[in-house]
């Protein structure tokens, strides 16, 4: 049976940014993450060990966010990348990686990235 986990609104500060200032004083970011994922009859079995943790999908997510970068794209592939190696199980991700308040010049509550995988 396929299965559909959504994690939503993960928040994280982070030094993601084109800007050196970025890159040295951060910003909050929120990452929302669907997975689809071949588990059987997870939920016939009721055990925890045969479907995706979401506490090892949010340490997964965790540390890609603590790795600096100059795009929101790239930490969204990296995050994407880890996921897939972490969970066999996983057959597509979508990945949503925001920045909320990004300093360009105006009020603007965020920009988003989206890639799937």
């Amino acid at each position: 049976m396929e299965y559909r986990i959504v994690l939503s609104r993960m928040e994280f500060r982070a030094l993601h940014g084109c800007y050196e200032l970025e890159r040295k004083v951060g910003n909050r970011f929120t990452v929302d993450l669907e997975l689809t994922a071949e588990l059987g009859d997870a939920a016939v079995q009721d055990d925890v060990r045969k479907t995706v943790n979401y506490l090892r999908v949010y340490e997964v997510v965790r540390m890609q966010m603590r790795i600096t970068q100059h795009t929101i794209e790239r930490v969204a592939m990296n995050i994407i990348e880890a996921i897939y190696a972490a969970f066999a199980q996983v057959r597509h991700v979508k990945c949503t990686v925001s920045k909320l308040a990004p300093p360009l010049g105006g009020k603007l509550e965020k920009v988003s990235v989206v890639l799937e995988k």
